[in-house]
């Protein structure tokens, strides 16, 4: 059986232009920013906002790592709120729901935020692996979303 992500490839193949269909992204919010398109064929202002977050998002999670080589917690944080609501306005759930576990690890949180974590080593591979599966979350809906702007992945 396909999954729903398969599925909306298959579909964007044949010249689909619906929205598309994928586990990590809420169809109403992202339906809210095609709303503003004046040009549903072309869907230039959608299409520079989603474009605009894949930079933004490449670029923090390389700045990421490189956080985490360091051990700054801190900033680590501040990095996964940033994401956290760039993801969310475009209703990126599954990578929003993995920033905001990012933002709570580096806050000495467990990933709800609500139990203290006072082990730095621990918070610092708890972030690690978090970012690691929020690549691979992002990745699929960054395939999803390429291919619904028409762009061969």
């Amino acid at each position: 059986m396909a999954t729903r992500a398969e599925a909306a490839e298959e579909r964007s193949e044949n010249g689909s232009t619906g929205l598309p269909d994928c586990d990590g992204l809420e169809q109403s919010t992202f339906e809210q920013i095609l709303e503003m398109d004046d040009d549903e064929d072309e869907r230039e202002f959608s299409r520079s906002i989603v474009y605009g977050f894949f930079e933004q998002a490449e670029a923090t999670f390389r700045k990421m790592e490189v956080l985490l080589q360091k051990g700054d917690l801190v900033q680590l944080s501040a990095e996964g709120h940033f994401l956290k609501g760039s993801s969310a306005t475009l209703g990126l759930s599954k990578v929003k729901d993995s920033c905001e576990k990012i933002q709570h690890f580096g806050q000495h949180k467990d990933e709800t935020g609500t139990v203290d974590q006072l082990d730095d080593a621990k918070c610092l591979s708890l972030i690690q692996k978090t970012l690691d599966a929020v690549k691979i979350e992002y990745a699929e809906v960054e395939k999803v979303l390429r291919r619904f702007y028409h762009e061969h992945v």
